[in-house]
């Protein structure tokens, strides 16, 4: 029979033991708590950023915001993978679940990446044409001929800033040429390797029924707020950073014309009163604003970019001058329309470089949101091999 001190050795031994395990998890959740309040602080301090330009030309939704959010977007990104690699996910089912939940959120958002690369360039077509009509009505004297080139370019370009309505309306109306860019798709498959969009141009096959809308619906449909112990661990980052990822892509594709089924809708109910939503419900409201202001003026439908919507102001402005020009034009009609032109000009220098900047920067985000689901897939497949 061992001796007494030998069990109060291996008794005390025990304690020992269980008394660092249970300071060992104290100090594992106090970090994760830690991580959280950093991470919602990012959140919180880089969308409010986005509500405080620092210059006119950051007005929302303009290129320059525009880009301002993918740069905001893909730092939270950055942060959130930092949280999530200091998680054990085999110890909680539910994150597994949350986390294959966003694996297909991130699928969606891949979608709408490559609607919105192809989006930029119906925009760069609209540039285009009021390029033409810039140059036509730069002309001096101005004459029949040069005033019936600027119509038919100011024609073509406010039908082209609402392309999605009358598609959508019209169904199989239009030109081939634009049916093959708004009925593309780029639906990948589930938990696959995505295939990555090249310098140029966007693959997968044609479907008639692909929908940026539904995309973001489908991002939304089981995202819920964590509640109870829930919403002090890593369930809240994953929340966090998939409502994040579903408003980025709601205001990219209000923005740029992208093929949709249906009037665009606030994507999510956020919670008010945390922290981290607080500007981020603020954008939300004001690009909501943007969308009804639009629809009283033209009637819904296209991008809401704020460069698109003074280019189609301007565009209906000078049609009209065109439709009621009788040569020679008056001293004075020549002199205000000469502003507009000048207008119109100076936004086109301005889309020129900013569409190519923010085009790359989309297909930077899709290159980060591809990394993002190779690392969350192999995390979920080392959780399960243990």
């Amino acid at each position: 029979m061992p001796p007494a001190t030998e069990f109060q050795g291996s008794f005390l031994s025990r304690i020992s033991i269980r008394r660092n395990q249970i300071i060992s998890m104290d100090v594992n959740h106090e970090q994760e708590l830690e991580e959280l309040e950093y991470f919602q602080k990012h959140v919180s301090d880089r969308f409010s950023e986005l509500i405080s330009p620092s210059s006119p030309s950051d007005q929302i939704l303009s290129i320059p915001w525009l880009q301002n959010l993918l740069d905001v977007f893909m730092s939270c990104e950055t942060e959130f993978k930092g949280v999530l690699s200091t998680v054990r996910i085999s110890k909680s089912p539910s994150l597994e679940r949350l986390l294959s939940e966003m694996l297909e959120r991130i699928l969606k958002a891949l979608d709408i990446c490559n609607a919105v690369v192809n989006g930029i360039d119906s925009v760069r077509q609209s540039r285009r044409l009021a390029e033409i009509a810039v140059t036509a009505l730069k002309q001096r004297p101005l004459c029949d001929g040069s005033v019936r080139r600027a119509k038919r370019a100011l024609a073509s370009l406010v039908v082209g800033l609402n392309d999605d309505v009358k598609v959508r309306n019209n169904g199989s109306g239009g030109s081939s040429n634009q049916q093959r860019t708004t009925f593309r798709s780029w639906s990948f498959g589930q938990r696959s390797n995505v295939t990555v969009v090249g310098g140029g141009g966007s693959s997968g096959h044609v479907s008639k029924n692909w929908s940026a809308t539904k995309q973001i619906q489908g991002m939304v449909a089981n995202l819920v707020l964590p509640r109870g112990a829930e919403a002090s661990g890593p369930a809240m980052p994953v929340y966090i950073m998939s409502s994040v990822m579903a408003l980025v892509m709601w205001v990219l594709v209000a923005a740029v014309p992208c093929q949709t089924s249906n009037v665009l809708v606030a994507p999510l109910q956020l919670p008010k009163h945390q922290s981290w939503a607080s500007a981020a419900v603020n954008i939300q409201e004001r690009v909501g604003e943007e969308m009804k202001r639009k629809e009283k003026r033209f009637g819904g439908g296209g991008g809401l970019m704020e460069e698109m919507q003074r280019m189609e102001k301007i565009g209906l402005s000078l049609l009209e001058f065109t439709e009621r020009f009788r040569f020679p034009a008056e001293e004075t009609e020549e002199g205000e329309v000469a502003e507009k032109v000048e207008e119109m000009d100076e936004i086109c220098r301005g889309m020129e470089v900013g569409l190519e900047d923010l085009q790359r920067q989309v297909r930077e985000v899709f290159h980060g949101l591809v990394r993002s689901r190779l690392e969350i897939v192999s995390l979920l497949d080392q959780a399960s091999a243990i």
